[in-house]
């Protein structure tokens, strides 16, 4: 790919975001009185949100049409308070501006999919508590019994099959395995979007986001949003088929020496009932065959 080329597909994805975020901000959050007649722009039009953001209309369209692909730290600042961008869409938006500037980016090299012995181990050590490596696009890369069942019904998917994201759009039991599903879904799809901008052309990301495109339309109406949400901690609630209603508290790392790959770790207050649904679930969480198959093969 030529360099004006990279350049225009880091722009374009900046113009999207953009244009997507300024669709989503009404006139009235922003203080704007509306005049007569119909708005045929949903959100905010180019040239308010130029004023907002204090720079010329035309500069704005050439920025949403990728054009422009050089903002300056303090433009993207001032877009980012006239979008009223959270710390998350706002760390977004400085990384493709960023991205969107590099003359000739390099290339990464495809993240690893190995996960290194040390860190199977460590799975084990962590027992009771549900524990995994995922890839950055959510694959299940390993996991130690009470990670894999906390899924409930993932097992039963071929090992290169289970994916977080794809439980949560296509499994049947998802829905009925979260309390909050809808949150669960809106964090997921902010988690991959977040991805897309920094790295659009991943193989790996390419790969789920038009597999779920086509069979989630759940999925599609929250990838359209270009909502950008990050979730390394907090708590979830599970209604699992196994041990009942479990409460845990989640925690997700980043690996380091093994680029793309995330520790996720769920915890539970002892002497509980959600510890000893933990217990209970460790005990009796199969370990497949095939999983065993695959770890040899990788």
């Amino acid at each position: 790919m030529a360099p004006d080329q990279q350049r225009n597909g880091g722009g374009t994805e900046l113009g999207r975001f953009l244009r997507a975020r300024r669709t989503q901000v009404s006139p009235q959050e922003v203080g704007l009185t509306l005049g007569p007649g119909l708005r045929r722009t949903p959100g905010l039009r180019r040239e308010e949100l130029a004023t907002l953001a204090g720079i010329s209309i035309d500069y704005y369209v050439r920025l949403e049409r990728g054009k422009e692909t050089r903002p300056s730290p303090s433009v993207v600042d001032a877009l980012a308070r006239a979008l009223r961008l959270d710390e998350d869409e706002h760390g977004h938006l400085r990384n493709l501006a960023a991205r969107a500037a590099r003359y000739a980016p390099e290339l990464p090299a495809p993240p690893s999919r190995t996960v290194r012995p040390h860190l199977k181990l460590l799975l084990e050590t962590l027992r009771p508590n549900p524990a995994y490596v995922a890839s950055r696009a959510m694959d299940l890369l390993a996991t130690n019994p009470g990670g894999l069942a906390l899924y409930a019904g993932i097992e039963e998917w071929p090992v290169k099959q289970r994916n977080l994201a794809r439980y949560l759009f296509l499994h049947p039991a998802a829905r009925d395995v979260f309390d909050d599903w809808e949150n669960q879904i809106r964090f997921c799809v902010g988690s991959l979007r977040a991805l897309a901008g920094t790295d659009p052309d991943a193989p790996d990301l390419a790969h789920l986001v038009g597999e779920l495109l086509l069979k989630s339309p759940d999925f599609a109406s929250l990838w359209e949003r270009y909502d950008v949400r990050g979730r390394p901690f907090g708590h979830k609630v599970f209604h699992h088929p196994t041990v009942g209603t479990i409460r845990l508290s989640y925690q997700g790392m980043d690996l380091e020496g093994t680029p793309g790959q995330r520790l996720g770790v769920y915890v539970a207050e002892p002497e509980t009932p959600d510890h000893d649904a933990m217990l209970l679930l460790d005990l009796t969480a199969p370990r497949p065959s095939a999983e065993r198959s695959a770890e040899r093969q990788g």
